[in-house]
């Protein structure tokens, strides 16, 4: 035997000693804890195992913080959700927190977290790896605070640009958000920590989200909203999903059967657990039948704990039967065992919070979108050139959105004090400040406060260059009435573009704003809510370290005539107006965003899958073929044909028989150095070349000839040719 032989066998010996030891170590009294069962069996044996009562605590998590409606359990780790421990049963006590952007309480190190950027960031960057590195480093910040469920994976469409919670979302497209969703939740529970994939179903505004009923058609709801969350499900196996506040054709989303029993658990085969939303439950044996699993925070946020008292009433009284609870029991745990947290506890670790900053850095670097670039005034010159930065705290930090998922910095808030303190604020401000990183990189580096726009005039007008950020802040509760900038920033750019046309205007926004002074600056860029290495990102941005490569993740509307619906009845911070009743989404339908501008032949300001950077790419050699499962694939050669190194985004669009619009089926992004090309190949999601057919229950693709569009945006074609395919009924597939 050589010595190598010798070597392999040692190691398999040890193995199988260890994996006998480990088997021998289980408890004869706690056969859950055997790790060679499948976590549906092992879920089956302690909910075998468990008490009535045991059941009725796991059903509902009470609210982490302290607070005068209950008891504070030391178990608490001061999060949005805890269900304490079982002893008995070997069960730690289960610690929830936001959010999808980073951990938003301060867990067992008692710091503030590290923040990406907004997920609309995340979605510019039109690549996975971003949105999977970014759920990692956030999973692992939760599982090192002590946190083994993060409530992040939002999917929601961005159906209106002035949806206050837009930020936290993957954009308008269904295959773009569920991709980058379902990549963002795999990277979290590669961490051992459970995901929350939500708000189920079309929670796509914020103005009476409490009462509001999203009315649309349950084809079109498939073909849109829908699919962005069954791909995200397919793609990422969350352990949970989160329930929405609203109404859905009139039945609360908490309540609704079809929505959580019929298309999710049993069309969809899910099998974790249907949480609901802070305050999003109103009945107890009717939302559990319905098939709502658990309770979240009720005693703090609903008018009573539903899961507790009324429930075990309707349990008493035969209304509500024993196999269902166990049943939502045996969902919990399943999760709880299938993605490590039961069988890896929580144990204070030390968060790499410098290294985490990087990754959120990166996230910006990819996800930033370039919307303008006249005479190619970005990048910056490294010397010789002198700047003026004006406005936005550019020498405090970056903007971050409000609500749930805003992050307390672990540096601390360097902006303190900003209105609204009350909910949905404060308004916080991460502590990355562009002005500080311009001067490593930059030479003559100046700054102006903005609030003068006379002064930054002045300013402006003594420098070869002017940068004025600009901000707008939004939250989850409400939306923005209109797209218009606060705070007079208008004027002030108009003022300082007069002074100096070499003017460039970096947003730090919840998503598309007016912009009435585009055509009088030289350079435009979106910066969306920066995240905590924000400041980092923009300068290194601006100055050329690194090349822009974020595509728009949804469509820039030239104003709001140009939307489904014009007003939002109620929008406006702490607004007294009545919010609407119904939101009627049939008006689109599953036509969102540069679907809906192609339908109604609307020319946008800027185009859904639109971004600069500072090189040229161009295309050759495209054809669309099918694989050897016979799934179609679409195969271009992509050159970059200028001076330096960048990424570009090819995008493929496709055009069904008899179809009035276009619907993206894949893309790739590919990096490339001057001179450089590759051969891509992009698969195609069978699902956005299929219909939905609601009498037999499933997705049809049919046979015909379909248009294939290589595209750099939803508007922007460089060729086209067409594809042949049969009749097939696809389903979502795991990548």
């Amino acid at each position: 035997m050589t010595d190598l032989a010798r070597r392999s066998a040692l190691a398999l010996a040890l193995a199988a000693g260890l994996a006998g030891s480990a088997h021998a170590a289980v408890p004869a009294d706690r056969p859950w804890m055997d790790r060679s069962l499948s976590p549906d069996r092992r879920a089956e044996l302690i909910v075998a195992a468990m008490t009535d009562d045991e059941k009725f605590r796991m059903i509902r998590a009470d609210f982490g913080q302290k607070n005068d409606k209950a008891p504070h359990s030391p178990e608490s780790l001061e999060g949005a959700g805890f269900v304490p421990s079982i002893p008995r049963l070997g069960l730690a006590a289960l610690n929830e927190t936001d959010a999808g952007l980073g951990v938003t309480r301060p867990g067992n190190d008692g710091l503030g977290a590290i923040s990406l950027p907004a997920g609309l960031a995340t979605a510019a960057s039109f690549d996975p790896a971003v949105a999977h590195a970014g759920g990692r480093m956030i999973g692992g910040e939760a599982r090192g605070k002590g946190y083994g469920v993060l409530l992040a994976g939002g999917v929601n469409l961005v159906r209106d640009p002035r949806n206050g919670r837009n930020f936290e979302y993957a954009g308008e497209d269904p295959v773009l958000a569920g991709t980058m969703a379902g990549a963002a939740v795999r990277g979290v529970q590669e961490q051992k920590v459970v995901a929350t994939v939500k708000h189920f179903a079309i929670n796509d505004l914020e103005s009476g989200r409490n009462t509001l009923s999203a009315d649309i058609d349950p084809v079109a709801l498939r073909e849109s909203d829908l699919l962005a969350f069954q791909l995200a499900i397919a793609k990422g196996d969350p352990g949970s999903v989160m329930s929405s506040y609203n109404k859905v054709n009139g039945t609360y989303a908490g309540e609704h059967d079809w929505l959580l029993n019929q298309v999710l658990k049993q069309e969809w085969g899910f099998k974790g657990w249907v949480m609901s939303d802070w305050g999003g439950v109103h009945s107890g044996a009717k939302a559990a039948l319905a098939g709502l699993d658990q309770e979240s925070a009720g005693e703090v946020f609903d008018k009573e704990v539903f899961f507790d008292k009324p429930l075990r009433e309707a349990y008493a009284a035969g209304q509500f039967p024993k196999t269902r609870l166990d049943d939502m029991v045996k969902r919990i745990m399943r999760s709880l065992f299938a993605h490590g947290v039961i069988d890896q506890p929580m144990k204070p670790t030390k968060v790499p919070y410098e290294a985490d900053r990087i990754v959120a850095r990166d996230a910006l670097e990819a996800g930033a979108v370039l919307l303008r670039n006249q005479d190619a005034l970005l990048p910056l010159a490294r010397k010789g050139q002198s700047v003026v930065v004006i406005g936005g705290r550019a020498d405090k930090g970056v903007l971050a959105g409000g609500g749930s998922s805003a992050v307390s910095d672990v540096a601390g808030d360097p902006v303190p004090g900003l209105e609204p303190k009350a909910w949905p604020g404060p308004v916080k401000y991460h502590a990355s400040a562009p002005l500080t990183f311009m001067r490593k990189l930059g030479g003559k580096v100046s700054f102006d406060e903005g609030t003068d726009p006379a002064a930054a005039a002045k300013a402006a007008a003594n420098a070869d260059v002017a940068v004025v950020f600009v901000t707008k802040w939004a939250a989850e509760s409400f939306d923005t009435p209109n797209l218009a900038l606060p705070d007079g920033q208008d004027a002030l750019v108009e003022a300082v573009a007069k002074a100096n046309p070499k003017t460039i205007v970096v947003l730090e926004t919840n998503g598309p704003v007016a912009m009435p002074w585009l055509d009088h600056v030289g350079a435009v860029m979106q910066a969306w809510y920066p995240g905590a290495g924000g400041g980092e990102a923009i300068a290194r941005l601006l100055y050329g370290v690194s090349a822009p490569s974020g595509r728009l993740p949804l469509t820039w509307p030239k104003d709001e005539s140009q939307l489904p619906r014009t007003t939002i009845a109620g929008a406006g911070l702490y607004s007294k107006e009545k919010p609407a009743d119904n939101v009627d989404y049939n008006i689109e339908g599953a036509d969102v965003g540069y679907r809906w501008f192609e339908k109604t032949k609307r020319e946008p300001l800027f185009a859904f899958g639109y971004g600069l950077t500072y090189t040229s790419f161009a295309y050759s050699e495209f054809s669309v073929d099918k694989d050897a499962s016979g799934h179609p694939v679409a195969h271009v050669t992509v050159k970059n044909t200028g001076k330096v190194a960048g990424a570009d985004v090819p995008q493929i669009y496709v055009t069904a028989p008899g179809a009035s619009t276009r619907r993206l089926a894949g893309w790739s992004k590919v990096s490339l150095k001057p001179g450089a090309s590759q051969r891509v190949d992009i698969p195609l999601e069978p699902l956005a070349l299929a219909r939905y057919d609601d009498k037999a229950k499933r997705w049809q693709v049919a046979a015909g000839s379909y248009s294939v569009k290589l595209a750099r945006s939803a508007t922007d074609v460089a060729t086209e040719t067409s594809l042949t395919l049969p009749e097939s009924f696809p389903t979502a597939k795991a990548p």
